[in-house]
Protein backbone atom coordinates (compact mmCIF):
# COMPACT_ATOMS: atom_id res chain seq x y z
CA UNK A 1 0.00 0.00 0.00
CA UNK A 2 0.93 3.59 -0.77
CA UNK A 3 0.64 4.75 2.91
CA UNK A 4 3.82 2.76 3.61
CA UNK A 5 5.97 4.68 1.52
CA UNK A 6 4.53 7.76 2.46
CA UNK A 7 5.05 7.27 6.06
CA UNK A 8 8.62 6.23 5.37
CA UNK A 9 9.37 9.21 3.38
CA UNK A 10 7.55 11.60 6.33
CA UNK A 11 9.88 9.64 8.93
CA UNK A 12 13.02 10.69 7.17
CA UNK A 13 11.93 14.09 5.99
CA UNK A 14 9.74 15.93 8.14
CA UNK A 15 9.50 19.22 6.36
CA UNK A 16 9.90 18.33 3.01
CA UNK A 17 6.59 15.80 2.74
CA UNK A 18 2.97 16.27 3.81
CA UNK A 19 1.40 15.05 6.95
CA UNK A 20 -0.47 12.01 6.30
CA UNK A 21 -3.78 11.58 6.80
CA UNK A 22 -6.29 8.43 7.33
CA UNK A 23 -10.08 8.79 7.26
CA UNK A 24 -12.62 6.44 8.80
CA UNK A 25 -16.03 5.85 7.57
CA UNK A 26 -18.81 4.33 9.20
CA UNK A 27 -20.87 3.48 11.96
CA UNK A 28 -21.30 3.62 15.93
CA UNK A 29 -18.01 1.27 16.12
CA UNK A 30 -16.11 3.99 14.15
CA UNK A 31 -17.09 6.28 15.67
CA UNK A 32 -16.12 5.41 19.62
CA UNK A 33 -19.50 4.04 21.22
CA UNK A 34 -19.55 1.57 23.81
CA UNK A 35 -22.00 1.40 26.44
CA UNK A 36 -25.44 2.79 26.47
CA UNK A 37 -28.38 3.68 29.19
CA UNK A 38 -31.70 4.20 29.37
CA UNK A 39 -33.48 7.46 28.85
CA UNK A 40 -37.16 7.10 30.34
CA UNK A 41 -39.36 5.85 29.18
CA UNK A 42 -38.45 4.38 25.54
CA UNK A 43 -34.91 5.94 24.12
CA UNK A 44 -31.27 5.26 25.25
CA UNK A 45 -28.33 7.17 24.53
CA UNK A 46 -24.79 5.96 24.48
CA UNK A 47 -21.33 6.75 25.86
CA UNK A 48 -18.83 8.06 23.39
CA UNK A 49 -15.33 7.64 24.08
CA UNK A 50 -13.15 8.90 21.12
CA UNK A 51 -10.08 8.62 22.78
CA UNK A 52 -10.66 4.41 23.01
CA UNK A 53 -11.81 4.25 19.51
CA UNK A 54 -9.30 2.18 16.88
CA UNK A 55 -8.92 5.30 14.51
CA UNK A 56 -7.11 7.27 17.99
CA UNK A 57 -5.84 3.76 18.84
CA UNK A 58 -3.83 3.72 14.95
CA UNK A 59 -2.62 6.96 15.63
CA UNK A 60 -1.04 6.21 18.62
CA UNK A 61 0.67 2.79 17.29
CA UNK A 62 1.74 4.76 14.11
CA UNK A 63 3.47 7.37 16.41
CA UNK A 64 5.41 4.77 18.06
CA UNK A 65 6.18 3.77 15.31
CA UNK A 66 7.11 6.55 12.86
CA UNK A 67 7.74 9.25 16.22
CA UNK A 68 8.83 12.18 13.37
CA UNK A 69 5.62 11.67 11.00
CA UNK A 70 2.79 13.62 11.60
CA UNK A 71 -0.73 11.34 10.62
CA UNK A 72 -3.76 13.16 11.08
CA UNK A 73 -7.19 11.04 11.39
CA UNK A 74 -10.41 11.77 10.32
CA UNK A 75 -13.34 9.78 12.35
CA UNK A 76 -15.86 10.21 10.09
CA UNK A 77 -17.91 7.15 11.91
CA UNK A 78 -21.35 8.37 13.15
CA UNK A 79 -23.52 6.06 15.17
CA UNK A 80 -26.64 4.72 13.62
CA UNK A 81 -25.24 5.12 10.00
CA UNK A 82 -25.36 2.99 6.65
CA UNK A 83 -23.49 2.02 3.57
CA UNK A 84 -26.14 4.11 1.22
CA UNK A 85 -25.48 7.51 3.67
CA UNK A 86 -22.31 6.59 3.48
CA UNK A 87 -21.86 7.00 0.21
CA UNK A 88 -24.18 10.36 0.00
CA UNK A 89 -21.58 11.56 2.26
CA UNK A 90 -18.39 10.15 1.31
CA UNK A 91 -17.63 13.83 -0.54
CA UNK A 92 -18.24 16.17 1.98
CA UNK A 93 -17.08 13.81 5.20
CA UNK A 94 -13.71 12.07 3.30
CA UNK A 95 -12.70 13.54 0.42
CA UNK A 96 -12.85 17.05 1.03
CA UNK A 97 -9.60 16.52 3.86
CA UNK A 98 -8.08 14.36 0.45
CA UNK A 99 -7.23 11.03 2.34
CA UNK A 100 -4.03 9.14 1.70
CA UNK A 101 -5.93 6.05 3.06
CA UNK A 102 -9.52 5.19 3.80
CA UNK A 103 -10.88 2.56 6.05
CA UNK A 104 -14.53 2.01 4.91
CA UNK A 105 -16.71 -0.41 7.81
CA UNK A 106 -20.25 -0.88 7.28
CA UNK A 107 -22.96 -4.01 8.10
CA UNK A 108 -23.99 -4.08 11.52
CA UNK A 109 -26.94 -1.54 10.75
CA UNK A 110 -27.08 -2.51 7.23
CA UNK A 111 -27.91 -6.21 7.94
CA UNK A 112 -30.85 -4.84 10.45
CA UNK A 113 -32.69 -4.87 7.05
CA UNK A 114 -32.72 -8.72 6.74
CA UNK A 115 -31.36 -11.00 3.81
CA UNK A 116 -33.32 -8.18 1.13
CA UNK A 117 -31.33 -5.73 2.35
CA UNK A 118 -28.25 -6.70 1.03
CA UNK A 119 -28.48 -5.67 -2.40
CA UNK A 120 -28.30 -2.07 -1.67
CA UNK A 121 -25.71 -3.01 0.69
CA UNK A 122 -23.77 -4.00 -1.87
CA UNK A 123 -24.57 -0.90 -4.40
CA UNK A 124 -23.27 1.02 -1.66
CA UNK A 125 -20.07 -0.13 -0.92
CA UNK A 126 -19.48 -0.79 -4.87
CA UNK A 127 -20.01 3.22 -5.06
CA UNK A 128 -18.01 4.10 -2.09
CA UNK A 129 -14.98 2.06 -3.19
CA UNK A 130 -15.14 2.80 -7.18
CA UNK A 131 -14.80 6.51 -6.04
CA UNK A 132 -12.28 5.67 -3.64
CA UNK A 133 -10.83 4.21 -6.74
CA UNK A 134 -11.35 6.86 -8.92
CA UNK A 135 -9.46 9.32 -6.49
CA UNK A 136 -6.48 7.10 -6.52
CA UNK A 137 -6.55 6.80 -2.46
CA UNK A 138 -5.82 3.56 -1.03
CA UNK A 139 -8.79 1.33 0.88
CA UNK A 140 -9.05 -1.45 3.79
CA UNK A 141 -12.43 -2.41 4.23
CA UNK A 142 -12.63 -3.48 7.64
CA UNK A 143 -15.18 -6.44 8.70
CA UNK A 144 -17.08 -6.14 11.85
CA UNK A 145 -17.40 -7.82 15.12
CA UNK A 146 -20.61 -10.00 16.40
CA UNK A 147 -24.12 -8.28 17.59
CA UNK A 148 -25.06 -10.62 20.95
CA UNK A 149 -25.86 -13.84 20.30
CA UNK A 150 -27.84 -14.40 23.43
CA UNK A 151 -29.59 -11.86 26.03
CA UNK A 152 -26.89 -10.84 28.54
CA UNK A 153 -27.90 -11.47 32.30
CA UNK A 154 -26.44 -8.04 32.65
CA UNK A 155 -29.25 -6.38 30.94
CA UNK A 156 -32.43 -5.72 32.52
CA UNK A 157 -34.48 -2.74 31.16
CA UNK A 158 -37.00 -4.01 28.69
CA UNK A 159 -36.37 -1.80 25.66
CA UNK A 160 -32.28 -3.26 25.78
CA UNK A 161 -33.53 -6.91 26.48
CA UNK A 162 -35.88 -6.75 24.16
CA UNK A 163 -33.13 -5.31 21.31
CA UNK A 164 -30.77 -7.84 22.42
CA UNK A 165 -33.80 -10.19 21.62
CA UNK A 166 -33.76 -9.01 18.05
CA UNK A 167 -30.32 -8.22 17.28
CA UNK A 168 -29.57 -12.54 18.04
CA UNK A 169 -32.36 -13.65 16.38
CA UNK A 170 -33.01 -11.64 13.25
CA UNK A 171 -29.05 -10.77 12.53
CA UNK A 172 -26.25 -12.80 14.40
CA UNK A 173 -28.09 -16.27 14.84
CA UNK A 174 -29.88 -16.56 11.73
CA UNK A 175 -26.63 -15.97 9.77
CA UNK A 176 -27.69 -12.29 8.17
CA UNK A 177 -24.36 -10.50 9.49
CA UNK A 178 -22.40 -12.91 7.88
CA UNK A 179 -23.79 -12.99 4.56
CA UNK A 180 -23.27 -8.96 4.78
CA UNK A 181 -19.82 -9.68 4.91
CA UNK A 182 -19.70 -12.57 2.44
CA UNK A 183 -21.10 -9.90 -0.44
CA UNK A 184 -18.88 -7.17 1.25
CA UNK A 185 -15.89 -9.41 0.29
CA UNK A 186 -16.95 -9.81 -3.05
CA UNK A 187 -17.53 -6.04 -3.66
CA UNK A 188 -13.85 -5.72 -2.03
CA UNK A 189 -12.47 -8.16 -4.49
CA UNK A 190 -13.98 -6.14 -7.63
CA UNK A 191 -12.14 -3.04 -6.97
CA UNK A 192 -9.14 -4.93 -5.20
CA UNK A 193 -9.93 -3.49 -1.63
CA UNK A 194 -7.61 -5.00 1.03
CA UNK A 195 -9.77 -6.61 3.79
CA UNK A 196 -9.11 -6.44 7.41
CA UNK A 197 -11.36 -9.83 8.43
CA UNK A 198 -12.39 -9.03 11.78
CA UNK A 199 -15.87 -11.19 11.89
CA UNK A 200 -13.73 -14.97 11.51
CA UNK A 201 -11.79 -13.94 14.46
CA UNK A 202 -15.33 -13.62 16.10
CA UNK A 203 -16.26 -16.98 14.50
CA UNK A 204 -13.48 -18.71 16.24
CA UNK A 205 -13.35 -17.28 19.12
CA UNK A 206 -17.25 -18.26 19.86
CA UNK A 207 -16.42 -22.02 18.48
CA UNK A 208 -13.85 -22.33 21.75
CA UNK A 209 -16.60 -21.37 23.96
CA UNK A 210 -15.77 -17.50 24.45
CA UNK A 211 -19.04 -16.00 25.57
CA UNK A 212 -18.76 -13.12 22.78
CA UNK A 213 -21.51 -11.33 24.32
CA UNK A 214 -19.53 -10.13 26.97
CA UNK A 215 -17.14 -9.16 24.98
CA UNK A 216 -19.64 -6.44 23.67
CA UNK A 217 -19.46 -2.78 25.72
CA UNK A 218 -23.17 -2.62 25.69
CA UNK A 219 -24.18 -6.27 25.19
CA UNK A 220 -25.57 -5.75 21.46
CA UNK A 221 -23.35 -4.76 19.18
CA UNK A 222 -20.02 -2.42 20.67
CA UNK A 223 -17.38 -3.91 20.90
CA UNK A 224 -15.31 -3.49 24.26
CA UNK A 225 -12.57 -1.23 24.22
CA UNK A 226 -9.79 -4.06 23.97
CA UNK A 227 -11.51 -5.19 21.09
CA UNK A 228 -10.92 -1.78 19.65
CA UNK A 229 -7.02 -1.83 20.43
CA UNK A 230 -6.86 -5.15 19.22
CA UNK A 231 -8.48 -3.94 15.76
CA UNK A 232 -6.23 -1.13 15.35
CA UNK A 233 -3.27 -3.66 15.82
CA UNK A 234 -5.06 -5.50 12.84
CA UNK A 235 -5.25 -2.74 10.99
CA UNK A 236 -1.51 -1.42 11.10
CA UNK A 237 -0.69 -4.93 9.93
CA UNK A 238 -2.80 -4.91 7.22
CA UNK A 239 -1.50 -1.32 5.91
CA UNK A 240 2.52 -2.00 6.72
CA UNK A 241 2.63 -5.98 6.47
CA UNK A 242 -0.10 -7.73 4.46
Amino acid sequence: MKIRELLRKKENDRLGNKPITIAFLGDSVTQGCFECYLIPPNSFETVFDYKSAYSTRIREILNILYPSAQVNVINSGISGDVAPSGLNRLERDILAFQPDLVVVSYGLNDSGAGFDGIPNYANALDGIFARLQKEGIDTIFLTQNYCNTKVSPHLRDELFVSLANSFSANMQNNGVLKAYFEKAREVCAKYGVKVCDLYPVWERMEKLGIDVTELLANKLNHPIREIHYYMAIKLIETMLLD
